[in-house]
């Protein structure tokens, strides 16, 4: 009888475990193959047939459609460079340069994953409408109010993510790695 007590015990946790760690995979965003430059995170694989399977679940739960390997890379972050989580009663800065690309963009999206902005002003850039400075490099204002310059509107939500794709890159391919600069997401006033 001990024997049995034993073995449904281990059973109920085993089952546990491992719901938990496969909810956590799926419902808290890919674990495996991430390139992480400063705040900023990738996974390159995640439009591949490589993909890792838990990675594949995820996408198939939230209905996301990935770069395919050879279109880009997307990269998202959530946190500013001093690692605070991104919040709707701050507003950020993006500065910096991107990696080489034909084409890259940048949107904000809410903890549920929808597009943020108001649709009576803009929802993303993209690199060929940015003001740039002489030597290339640009800022984002990120604000819940209208700001000079670069102005990407956020929603006063708690927790907010940047998605940056870029299209036609030589990243998308799994070279130039080392090379890899993106820019800084700095934190100003919060309210």
């Amino acid at each position: 009888m001990r024997l049995l007590i034993d073995l449904v015990v281990a059973l109920a946790i085993a089952i546990a475990v491992g719901a938990a760690s496969a909810w956590y995979a799926i419902d808290r965003g890919r674990l495996f193959n991430s390139l992480s430059v400063g705040e900023w995170t990738a996974w390159p694989e995640s439009g591949s047939p490589d993909a890792d399977p838990y990675s594949g679940a995820m996408l198939a739960r939230s209905g996301e459609v990935p770069l395919g390997a050879a279109e880009g890379l997307a990269f998202s972050a959530d946190s500013d460079n001093t690692g605070a989580p991104l919040t709707g009663r701050c507003n950020y800065v993006l500065v910096g340069q991107t990696p080489l690309a034909r084409l890259w963009t940048l949107t904000a999206y809410d903890a549920e994953g929808r597009l943020m902005g108001p649709a009576e002003h803009r929802t993303g850039f993209h690199s060929r409408e940015i003001l740039r400075r002489p030597d290339g490099r640009f800022e984002v204002r990120i604000a819940r109010t209208v700001q000079p310059g670069n102005w990407l509107p956020i929603e006063p939500v708690d927790r907010f993510r940047l998605v940056m794709r870029l299209y036609d890159t030589p990243l998308a391919t799994g070279s130039r790695f080392g090379e890899l600069t993106m820019p800084q997401i700095l934190r100003e006033e919060c309210r």
